[in-house]
């Protein structure tokens, strides 16, 4: 068998899998909110209906998602890049939601995102450097639009 491919390599290589990008939303125990960017979010289960997000070990809030009780996920519109953006900044990971929208658990909901879900937090396996955080959907709703995708290193819509 020949050796694991490079890191380099690896990232290259998967770019060309186009992925749906999210915000995951979080609160911590002094009830400020944070969010991040991720575009390994999946579905898990339909009965019960479970999702799975990965988030790397060593991002700012790694603890935060990997121990709270409830979690978040806006899937974007693709006219969001710049949201994408901004949460995808390690140093810009706080959501300023003093006057947004909530979800029924208190979290904030990403405007003009295709979809949102609230996800109560299940498991926590460790898979290389990144966590892959489990948990069941106890409340979600979607609305009609194309998504934001993440293909060859870049945010990008749909063709048409």
């Amino acid at each position: 068998m020949p050796p694991p491919v490079d890191a380099q390599q690896f990232r290259h290589t998967m770019s060309h899998l186009a992925s749906g990008v999210t915000i995951v939303t979080a609160r911590d125990a002094a009830g400020r909110a944070w969010g991040m960017t991720a575009s390994a979010v999946t579905s898990l289960s339909l009965g019960p209906p479970m999702l799975l997000v990965c988030i790397d070990r060593a991002a700012t809030i790694h603890d935060l998602l990997a121990s709270t009780d409830v979690f978040g996920i806006n899937v974007l519109e693709e006219g969001q890049a710049d949201i994408a953006r901004r949460f995808a900044d390690r140093d810009r990971h706080g959501y300023d939601d003093h006057s947004g929208a909530r979800s029924p658990a208190g979290l904030p909901l990403v405007p003009g995102a295709l979809a949102h879900l609230d996800v109560m937090r299940a498991a926590v396996y460790h898979g290389g450097d990144h966590a892959i955080i489990t948990g069941t959907v106890g409340w979600g709703e979607a609305q009609d639009g194309r998504p934001l995708c993440y293909f060859r290193s870049a945010y990008q819509g749909l063709a048409r």
